[in-house]
């Protein structure tokens, strides 16, 4: 469903990307681990074409980003870490304006935003303004939003920062729900452990490379310590 070929991001002489290949199917939660500045974020970036890499290609869903752009992003939902909404709308002109972007029809886009806000406990606050929001609600309807064109891929960018405990676990439920029902493929980004509990697989990634790729259990025995932790802060710091 997205696959990365020899993928490159320079700055000057700093490779933030150093020929990264990795291939994810559908129906499948991959928690992408890594410090600060391995370089999670500019793949996102890379990945929803806000930069161009320097070499390499990205296909998602069978679609080159680079030679048909278009028609990869159309299968891609994304949550950055820095929050996008215009504060100043209400939760449903924001989600709106998103259906529009996609060109979904009024109908669908109105059924398919009450549906998502019913999932999250929102449906009672359309008309709020985002700025109104707590953190854990703003990220709700940020996720509703990502998902209202039923993207094969999700993208979510240390998606958790700032958020409570409960936040937290309400919005991973939801992507592994996701997961099972709809066989999303779900890239979650994220420099802590234990977001990566429940993954089916763990890329860890530092300075632009993969250092390992595997199952929970398979990349804690290729990263040579006793548990998933004490080898991802052994291999990374």
């Amino acid at each position: 469903m997205l696959r990365t070929t020899g993928l490159t991001k320079r700055y000057g002489k700093h490779a933030a990307l150093d020929k990264l290949t990795l291939a994810l199917v559908p129906g499948s939660f991959v928690a992408l681990l890594g410090p600060n500045g391995a370089g999670k974020s500019t793949l996102f970036q890379v990945l929803t074409g806000l930069f161009a890499a320097d070499e390499g290609d990205v296909e998602v869903a069978g679609h080159s980003l680079r030679h048909a752009g278009t028609g990869a992003l159309r299968h891609i939902g994304v949550v950055f870490q820095q929050i996008s909404l215009d504060l100043d709308l209400s939760i449903r002109r924001n989600l709106m304006f998103q259906a529009d972007l996609h060109g979904l029809p009024g109908a669908l886009a109105r059924e398919r935003i009450e549906s998502g806000c019913k999932r999250f406990g929102l449906d009672g606050q359309l008309e709020r303004k985002v700025r109104e929001l707590s953190g854990g609600n703003r990220r709700k309807v940020e996720l509703v939003r990502a998902t209202l064109h039923q993207p094969s891929v999700l993208l979510m960018d240390e998606a958790t920062v700032g958020l409570d405990p409960k936040s937290r676990q309400d919005l991973l439920a939801a992507l592994h729900s996701d997961v099972r029902e709809r066989g999303v493929c779900v890239l979650w980004a994220t420099h802590w452990v234990e977001e990566t509990e429940g993954a089916d697989r763990v890329l860890v990634l530092h300075k632009g490379r993969l250092l390992a790729d595997g199952s929970p259990a398979e990349v804690t025995a290729a990263l040579g310590e006793a548990t998933l932790e004490a080898g991802f802060i052994a291999r990374t710091h």
